[in-house]
């Protein structure tokens, strides 16, 4: 049986460079939920948390399926860069984009999908990024 896997990830950061955190759920292709999860990743870019948040994503997916993954994200510039419409010109990008290139042989598909901000999963991760920069915040800065 082929398993396709569904999944959501998004990176939060106050201010560019800034406090960060990730976030990503993993579904099944009828939209059950195996996984949420959300941490703070320290001073990031924007670019970069949403980078480090489908790296955390496709790790964790990796131990679910080795099969297909659709990865949906907000990020133009990000799904663009893995789906070789832009270049990655930018060094510290260029390692993050390596590494998913890297995990993306655990599987047999990966595909990138850009969605809109108002996705209600997209939306959900947004959330949990900001609710853990929240108690980040509020405890450290």
């Amino acid at each position: 049986m082929k398993i396709r896997l569904k999944v959501y990830s998004d990176g939060a950061s106050r201010g560019n460079p800034g406090p960060s955190a990730i976030a990503f759920m993993i579904l099944t292709e009828n939209g059950k939920i195996l996984k949420r999860h959300s941490k703070y990743v320290g001073i990031k870019t924007n670019n970069q948390a949403e980078y480090e948040a489908l790296i955390s994503a496709l790790e964790s997916a990796s131990k679910l399926t080795d099969q297909e993954v659709v990865c949906y994200l907000d990020s133009a510039l990000v799904v663009k860069h893995l789906n070789g419409e832009y270049q990655v010109k930018n060094p510290n990008l260029k390692t993050l984009w390596l590494k998913i290139k890297e995990l993306e042989q655990k599987f047999q598909k990966v595909s990138f999908r850009h969605v809109p901000r108002t996705d209600r999963y997209i939306k959900e991760v947004d959330w949990l990024a900001n609710q853990t920069l929240d108690k980040v915040t509020n405890r450290c800065f």
